[in-house]
């Protein structure tokens, strides 16, 4: 028998992945923060100060407690 050639998924829905959370996810759920209370943890704070080029952190938090993030920095070694 030939084999047959082309995509055999072709024209059928794709089928989506699960949704993974963010670091920054886990370390809310970690500590049982609710969003009104994220500005408020110093745990949150201190983890976000040391992760702050490394995980995406929400653009209002970074600005509430006044953290800049160098667009520059890599991670390489």
């Amino acid at each position: 028998m030939p084999r047959r050639r082309g995509n055999p998924n072709w024209g059928k829905p794709l089928r989506f992945r699960p949704v993974l959370a963010t670091e920054f996810e886990m370390q809310v759920r970690q500590l049982r923060l609710t969003v009104e209370t994220y500005v408020f943890s110093a745990e949150l704070r201190g983890w976000c100060e040391r992760n702050k080029n490394r995980f995406y952190i929400p653009e209002w938090l970074l600005k509430a407690w006044g953290i800049s993030v160098d667009p520059n920095f890599t991670d390489a070694a």
